[in-house]
């Protein structure tokens, strides 16, 4: 008899790495399925930093008024949107409601005239408040512009209808209706 000669590794070896490649590929499912991705949103954990923009009369009594009538919440499908506290400084004139994880809706009284107001402008009406809608890449700015001051309500797209529906009653009770000035 002659004796064999073995090249490459033991038939042990080979299993073992079978094994634990198998229980690397298990460890790698389960961790991305209870694990935040990095295409899910970071949970926020503190305060909401908004950039400050001109706001021209985000002091006027038609701002502190809007303001005041604002809700705590607004709805959301099954997920209302609670009130956020905002990073100091804290631009005048600005609110936003969210949930722990995404982008928060942003309202924000006393803005310049939107340099998309236009006499050709297609404007919607929302409980009887005008609303010029500016789409963007991932939310969209609708502008009142019909009232004493304008107002911009941004709202990431995948976030229901219902943040301007409120918004637009508590608009129209908190401020006058006047001619679109486009």
């Amino acid at each position: 008899m002659s004796e064999q000669t073995r090249t490459g590794p033991s038939r042990t070896a080979v299993v073992t790495g079978a094994v634990l490649a198998g229980v690397l590929a298990v460890g790698v499912v389960v961790a991305s399925r209870l694990l935040p991705g990095a295409d899910e949103p970071a949970e926020r954990s503190g305060p909401v930093g908004l950039v400050p923009v001109d706001a021209p009369t985000a002091g006027s009594a038609e701002c502190a008024a809007l303001l005041a009538a604002l809700p705590a919440e607004l709805p959301n499908g099954d997920k209302p949107l609670a009130k956020l506290p905002l990073m100091d400084p804290a631009p005048q004139g600005a609110v936003a409601w969210g949930d722990r994880v995404g982008d928060p809706v942003v309202l924000r009284c006393g803005l310049g005239k939107p340099p998309e107001l236009a006499p050709d402008s297609a404007l919607r009406a929302v409980s009887g408040v005008q609303w010029l809608p500016v789409d963007g890449e991932t939310s969209s700015t609708w502008f009142v512009v019909d009232r004493p001051v304008y107002v911009a309500l941004t709202q990431p797209h995948d976030v229901g209808t219902g943040p301007l529906q409120t918004v637009s009653e508590v608009v129209g009770r908190a401020l006058l209706a006047q001619a679109v000035q486009p």
